[in-house]
């Protein structure tokens, strides 16, 4: 079996590290210490996937020795050193970690909130290194009762919204790209006028750094803004005019400034380090322990699942314009991938025909959602590289037809997708949902309403519907070591049973041949996702 070669650019968690080395599929270099000209020039050109932080830029050099390269994973959230465009050109997925340090993120975000309002840095100086003791120097201001204007009502700004409210704050949140209800529905006002934003006393910024964002805050904005308002930047440098922030402060049009990003990093000879009504951090919004860990391990998850063609998680470079659709789909967008994937190990044989039915509001999205499902479908037993950009003409080439249909609602489920996979050996019906919670859960396969996680090493054993066969079924999966995480069952009405068995371990093909000559056994099937 070829092993698939993923590259670590920058130092990641150990976690991380230890899920890639234990993958016997996955040849892995650690090349995080490396100069950087040996890694672009002489380990790049080996990778079909690589892991990067900030410190290694994915420019025209780097993409022109990325000969193999599927997809390149952002171990954090901005992708400001990504030429994201570049990467699309030549076919390569640009994906992110976006949720792995959010609540340190929005906990940074409150401490430098709170530290405006009462200069807590300044005190603790004050006394701590000056040893002075005087009250009255520090008078501050309650947060209770003040209108906090949040920018970017996403992951971090929605949480750092919600942990505002507990300190009894009114909240006013600007973001074109959602729905108000997400907003309203918290018992807080969504506004599409930026002026609201402006009359605030308190504002924060949580939006990605782009041509749209980029000096969202200059000095023209500034002028609107009530005397005495504090500003908060802890998500990228440059959303402020750092500029017109300074003259700002300077004036005290702004009372204070919670930094912890700036446009040019590292920045230890900057203009807003002379002012002493500004609280500063060296972006730390992702530095907690806990944070690198989640980073680190989705991270390489996510790089395992994009080797392999199981999922392109958070990518960047969509097919379709994510500005144009809600939220709720991008999710279902992956899991379909999943399912192409997973019915591809279950009918392992030559596709023919790949067919994708939406119920509910998924409906409206099927057509994109066929080429993520076609995506995880091709590349289980395909030798050439499937992405978004290229499924559908691997797909034409190879004489398979894709097809996506719009069904009436579903009477169970909110959202209902459905993947036919049709290959010379016979049909494979796999249909998801995601519930509310987020999530995602196969509530159908070939007919046997059954309700499995999408995820780990799965058995799917379909037999005879009589007495016996769990015991069966364990004691063969106990002699072989194998351990059973999950255990669901559903029957039809033609006297058969099928059994989805999540296991801690991979299978081997002599426990499958001894679960298959078991006596009522019909088939029996092995995916990992």
């Amino acid at each position: 079996m070829k092993k698939h070669t993923i590259v670590v650019c920058d130092h990641i968690h150990e976690a991380g590290l230890e899920m890639l080395r234990n993958d016997e599929s996955i040849n892995f270099i650690m090349a995080a210490d490396e100069d950087k000209t040996k890694l672009v020039e002489e380990i790049i050109p080996q990778a079909d996937v690589a892991i990067t932080r900030s410190s290694t830029d994915v420019d025209a050099k780097f993409i022109e020795n990325a000969k193999n390269m599927k997809a390149i994973v952002r171990a954090g959230v901005g992708v400001d050193n990504v030429d994201i465009e570049g990467c699309s050109k030549e076919g390569i997925i640009v994906m992110n970690v976006p949720t792995a340090n959010t609540i340190a993120a929005v906990e940074l975000t409150m401490a430098h909130m709170l530290s405006c309002m009462r200069m807590f840095p300044y005190s603790h100086d004050h006394l701590k290194n000056q040893r002075i003791w005087k009250r009255e120097k520090w008078y501050g201001y309650e947060m209770k009762g003040k209108k906090l204007g949040v920018i970017g009502f996403g992951n971090i700004g929605s949480r750092v919204a919600k942990r505002a409210k507990s300190f009894e704050m009114d909240i006013v949140a600007y973001d074109p790209y959602i729905h108000p209800s997400k907003v309203t529905d918290l018992d807080m006002t969504y506004t599409k006028d930026f002026s609201d934003i402006l009359a605030c006393d308190i504002i924060t910024i949580h939006t990605p750094k782009n041509k749209e964002t980029f000096n969202m805050i200059d000095e023209a904005e500034i002028a609107q803004m009530k005397d005495g308002v504090v500003l908060i930047n802890c998500a990228r440098g440059g959303l402020y005019n750092e500029e017109a922030l300074y003259n700002g402060l300077k004036s005290e049009k702004i009372r204070f400034a919670g930094i912890d990003v700036f446009n040019k990093e590292p920045a230890t000879d900057h203009p807003l380090l002379d002012l002493d009504n500004i609280c500063v951090s060296p972006h730390l919004g992702a530095n907690t322990f806990e944070s690198q860990y989640n980073i680190g391990t989705q991270a390489a998850q996510n790089a395992i699942e994009a080797v392999k063609g199981i999922s392109f998680a958070h990518a960047m470079n969509l097919p379709i314009d994510e500005s144009k659709i809600p939220s709720f789909v991008k999710p279902f967008l992956e899991m379909g991938q999943k399912i192409g994937f997973l019915a591809s190990q279950i009918n392992k044989s030559q596709i023919i025909a790949i067919k994708v039915s939406g119920q509910g509001e998924i409906s409206q999205y099927v057509e994109s959602l066929s080429t993520f499902v076609a995506v995880g479908a091709m590349s289980q037993n395909s030798s050439d590289t499937i992405n978004y950009v290229n499924a559908e003409f691997v797909a034409k080439e190879k004489g398979i037809k894709i097809e996506s249909e719009a069904l009436n609602d579903s009477a169970v489920f909110k959202n209902l997708i459905t993947v036919k996979l049709t290959t010379a050996e016979g049909t494979t019906s796999i249909s998801a949902t995601i519930f509310d919670d987020g999530v995602k859960r196969i509530v159908a396969i070939d007919g046997f309403d059954i309700e499995v996680a999408l995820k780990g090493d799965m058995i799917l054993f379909k037999n005879n519907d009589v007495p016996g066969v769990i015991g069966s079924i364990g004691s063969t999966l106990a002699k072989n070591n194998v351990n059973i995480s999950d255990f669901s069952l559903a029957r039809n009405k033609d006297a058969e049973a099928l059994a989805v068995i999540l296991v801690d371990n991979a299978v081997n093909e002599t426990t499958l041949r001894e679960l298959a000559s078991l006596e009522a056994c019909l088939s029996v099937n092995y995916a990992r996702l």
